[in-house]
């Protein structure tokens, strides 16, 4: 089974004959065979030549790019091998017709919306009194169907995510007085933390979508813009809930992570290495969590959740089958 390979070490990396050779700066050297690699994350200073980029892209491996503060900075997205042109005048189509582009943007804010609600739900029977939380979301879901333009979408969907955040406090064991969303830059442990794994999530999904036929660069619930891949940012709201969110309360409420996780000198924007590892390493493992598929009848992991979510879109672009954003039952 592939992997995802993540280079936490300053180095080279380059093609050595027929796989991938890691030599660090102080000259440690690493093989790994290309054929088991499904993407890189690069978190280090790392130097590469155009050799190695031909040859991961000869076996399709994206590679996502990381700096010293943890903060996405962006990705080498090898050519496309899975070229469908109907397939993109239909993708352009949906977002280019309004009455077409709401439908799937609202199907994106339902289920991420409904995913929210459930981790509430989760936590509420477990002692956790989130109840006002949930009724004001509940509320808030309920006009979700009305909305007829993208601005509304997005109005309903800030104002959920602000009950819910606000639920982090009583989610969370630990103090954590949490009181808003502040991305650019986080400034906080709990925004710097949302922020590292939402990117994780975000990287995945583009490696998800690349084996699909679909643009990564044509969105409908987000505006599509120069230099972003934004539907990854569409299909990432579905999941984050429950790859995320899930994974961070389990974080913190282990304490595996703590203040002291973070440089408090630098306003707890910078997670420390081994900080930063550990979550690498426990979201892998819940991106390998299975679940039975209700409609599949077969057990499926967390990430080929994503590519199903990227298929179930392109059969409603093709107009097989109208999308439903993936909910959780659970």
């Amino acid at each position: 089974m592939k992997q995802s390979f993540y280079v936490y070490n300053n180095g080279d990396l380059k093609r050595k004959d027929n796989t991938l050779r890691f030599t660090s700066y102080e000259g440690e050297k690493r093989d790994i065979p290309i054929e088991r690699i499904s993407d890189i994350y690069v978190m280090s200073e790392m130097t590469i030549n155009t050799a190695f980029i031909n040859y991961i892209s000869q076996y399709g491996i994206p590679m996502h790019f990381f700096n010293y503060y943890n903060f996405y900075t962006g990705s080498y997205y090898p050519k496309e091998s899975l070229l469908a042109g109907q397939l993109l005048v239909k993708q352009v189509e949906h977002y280019t017709q309004s009455e077409k582009r709401i439908v799937i943007a609202r199907k994106f804010i339902e289920a991420a919306v409904d995913n929210i609600y459930r981790n509430l739900r989760y936590y509420n029977s477990r002692g956790k009194d989130v109840s006002e939380y949930m009724k004001e979301i509940d509320y808030l879901r309920r006009k979700i169907p009305k909305c007829e333009c993208i601005e509304e979408l997005m109005g309903i969907e800030g104002n959920v995510r602000r009950q819910y955040y606000a639920s982090w406090n009583v989610i969370v064991n630990q103090e954590i007085n949490f009181e808003k969303r502040v991305m650019h830059p986080p400034d906080n442990m709990i925004n710097s933390l949302i922020s590292f794994v939402n990117s994780l999530i975000y990287s995945k999904t583009l490696s998800e979508i690349y084996h699909t036929q679909l643009n990564p660069t044509i969105s409908y619930l987000h505006e599509p813009g120069v230099r972003r891949y934004s539907l990854c940012l569409d299909l990432s709201e579905v999941f984050k809930p429950l790859i995320g969110d899930r994974l961070i309360f389990s974080l913190l409420n282990r304490n595996q992570i703590t203040e002291d996780s973070f440089t408090e000198e630098l306003n707890f924007l910078h997670l420390k290495k081994e900080a930063s590892k550990l979550i690498v390493t426990e979201f892998e493992k819940k991106l390998k969590q299975t679940i039975m598929h209700k409609e599949l009848g077969r057990q499926v992991s967390y990430q080929y959740l994503i590519r199903l979510e990227a298929y179930k879109l392109i059969k409603h672009l093709i107009g097989e089958k109208e999308y439903e954003g993936f909910k959780i039952w659970w």
